[in-house]
């Protein structure tokens, strides 16, 4: 059945969290959910509830189609029908009816989510044809990333033609303002975050979910633990966060690593970008309070294939498994106690002809130090430290290095909190390279500058700090934490 006065008057709420100053020309939207029973009923009159769906590429384009009915260049949309369970469905089923575009081409914007990016009102003339007089649509206007590049193939009874238009050539003012100020840039960004908890010697953890068919995502299938971004949160780390306080409150995690991107596809066809977390745990699930879901398990991967769990979850446990072991296999337990691998990370030490340092400002959504100054680094993979840190200097900087001119400064063995796991960072000092320092993977780090060592930032990495003030002074080994 369509969405009651009810729903929708929470959505214009919504909507008014992030557009409080148009209250007031949105009173009469609000008079009118209060007073009619069916709002998205063509005969509900003298106006009612329609949507229409802003699509935009990664280029910064917005689909527009040419309408029969008005001779106009507009985003698509139209009436809510029956079948319609929300308007975002409507929205969804309206790009797909007139432009051809599936919801699983399509997923949300990080910045708007499932809120209506506009909501506008629209005079429509009379058309006798139909027995309609003169009247008013309040249109509820979805913005969507084109997840995937898919091909436009329009329905010919209704359209006649469609355009890619940047951002700045949006026909409807309101929606171009809404989308510029919004700063949606039409790339597929994650809009969910879950977390690979392990427990550094070959057990995984899993969630059984509640088996509620059409209300939650994967019912009755053990997943990860996480979900969707809200309109509060400020970063995908604290969306896990909520995430994990609302559904197992007990569960405190020392420290998240950004490990994968993964799609999957949301309860209302929508393709979902997720970021995945890993974290490691060493808990008993049963002492864990469990407000969402039957149960917490530990499983070993040769489990696996016994549960009813998603392919791509699986495969995401044996990636884990093959980049976190030396030879691919589980790490065994020792002889009262479990096994506990370092990581191994290399930082790159550059110095210009003033001496000073090269370092990086991470990505305020970075799982680890966020908005704080670090060396350019990465985890070691299946290769040596000096091929690690060639291949990521050239993927993070686009600098060019000779494995010649590479030479080991210092070494920075450290725990970062009681339990965490241990890590040795290698520091190379690099004195030629190729290339100009430029940003690369924008999503890791958002600047690159040049500090003189007695005047570092005052929000860096504190290994970053001592591994520099052992360089200085030519002290090859600091330990910290332990």
């Amino acid at each position: 059945m369509p969405p009651t006065s009810s729903d929708i008057h929470q959505l214009v709420q919504a909507y008014l969290r992030r557009q409080p100053q148009e209250r007031v020309r949105l009173e009469p939207l609000l008079a009118l959910l209060g007073a009619v029973p069916e709002p998205t009923s063509r005969a509900t009159l003298p106006a009612h509830v329609t949507c229409s769906a802003a699509v935009i590429r990664p280029e910064g384009q917005v689909l527009h189609i040419h309408h029969k009915a008005t001779g106009l260049m507009i985003c698509p949309g139209g009436h809510v029908e029956t079948g319609d369970e929300s308007l975002l469905a409507t929205a969804l089923r309206e790009v797909h009816e007139e432009a051809g575009i599936a919801p699983g081409d399509l997923c949300l914007t990080p910045q708007i989510l499932g809120v209506p990016v506009d909501i506008d009102i629209n005079d429509i003339d009379p058309n006798p044809a139909k027995g309609e007089g003169a009247h008013q649509h309040w249109d509820f206007r979805f913005a969507f990333c084109l997840a995937d590049r898919a091909e436009v193939a329009l329905q010919a009874e209704e359209v006649t033609g469609a355009e890619w238009r940047p951002l700045e050539r949006v026909a409807s003012p309101s929606l171009r303002a809404k989308l510029l100020a919004a700063g949606i840039n039409g790339q597929a960004e994650p809009v969910n975050a879950s977390v690979l908890i392990h427990d550094g010697a070959g057990r995984y953890l899993f969630h059984l979910r509640d088996n509620y068919p059409g209300l939650i995502w994967a019912p009755g299938e053990w997943s990860l633990l996480g979900g969707g971004r809200e309109p509060l949160d400020v970063t995908l780390t604290d969306t896990l966060l909520r995430e994990l306080a609302e559904e197992a409150p007990g569960l405190v995690l020392d420290e998240l690593q950004p490990f994968a991107v993964e799609k999957a596809t949301g309860v209302d066809g929508l393709c979902v970008p997720v970021q995945i977390f890993t974290a490691r745990w060493t808990g008993d699930p049963d002492d864990m309070p469990l407000n969402e879901g039957v149960m917490l398990r530990w499983f070993e991967p040769e489990m696996l294939h016994r549960l009813r769990l998603r392919p791509s979850t699986r495969d995401l446990v044996h990636r884990h498994v093959v980049q976190h072991t030396a030879d691919g296999r589980t790490p065994k337990a020792r002889p009262g106690g479990r096994a506990v691998r370092n990581v191994i990370g290399v930082h790159l030490y550059l110095e210009d002809g003033d001496g000073r340092v090269m370092l990086g400002l991470r990505h305020p959504d970075s799982a680890y130090a966020g908005n704080t100054w670090h060396f350019l680094a990465g985890h070691c993979e299946q290769e040596s430290a000096v091929e690690c840190l060639i291949r990521e200097a050239h993927e993070e900087a686009g600098l060019v290095i000779d494995p010649a001119d590479v030479e080991f400064a210092h070494a920075v063995h450290l725990v970062d909190a009681p339990g965490a796991q241990p890590r040795l960072g290698m520091v190379f000092r690099v004195r030629r390279w190729k290339g100009t320092p430029e940003l690369r993977e924008p999503d890791k780090c958002v600047a690159w500058q040049w500090w003189h060592p007695d005047a570092l930032p005052e929000e860096i990495v504190p290994y970053a700090r001592a591994a520099i003030d052992g360089i200085r002074a030519d002290r090859p080994y600091t330990e910290m934490g332990w």
